[in-house]
């Protein structure tokens, strides 16, 4: 009777294994497309948690296979137009008589509109910790270095599209991304 239950101990694990290497093969198989491609394209809706206060703006982005990333800011209104890039060097802003000023967050590492920046630069290269399935959707969970205070990222895909994403820096979720449009160039 204790070997038929451990044959059948070992056969559930065995396939709980097979399942999480799938989803990892699927999160691979979309790092390898976009490494590829030319780039990628998308909007994206953000909302910066600074504790006491929420500021939400919409982008549409253009990343390249490197992980530089263009945006323009769409909504609000009264910002609308400024755009910018982003790279591993470092950012710049472009805006004529508007001014887009966000306080920094997680003690001055990110600023609201490197949210999609950060989801390409993991998507592209990301230390991948985990791989499951939440409702429908893969949820891919990767860190930004190993130190104790790495910025977290979460990201759900449907296939090989992003549908939303969070940075989360000292188990406090600081920025979600709501993803639209998402196309591999």
């Amino acid at each position: 009777m204790k070997r038929w239950a451990l044959v059948l101990l070992m056969a559930l694990l065995m396939t709980g294994c097979g399942s999480q290497k799938e989803e990892l093969d699927q999160a691979m198989a979309l790092r390898a497309k976009l490494m590829a491609a030319p780039g990628c394209s998308f909007d994206a809706d953000i909302t910066a948690d600074y504790g006491t206060e929420l500021q939400r703006f919409s982008v549409y982005c253009e990343a390249d296979y490197q992980g530089n990333l263009t945006f323009t800011v769409t909504e609000p209104e009264t910002i609308a137009g400024i755009s910018g890039k982003i790279s591993a060097e470092g950012g710049a802003l472009t805006f004529d008589d508007k001014v887009l000023s966000f306080e920094l967050l997680a003690q001055g590492q990110v600023t609201p509109v490197s949210g999609p920046w950060l989801l390409v630069r993991t998507l592209l290269g990301g230390n991948v910790t985990a791989c499951t399935r939440e409702d429908g959707l893969l949820r891919i969970s990767a860190e930004d270095g190993f130190q104790a205070d790495a910025l977290q990222m979460e990201i759900w895909l449907d296939g090989d599209s992003p549908k939303a994403a969070e940075v989360v820096w000292k188990d406090r979720r600081i920025l979600t991304l709501a993803i639209e449009n998402f196309r591999i160039l």
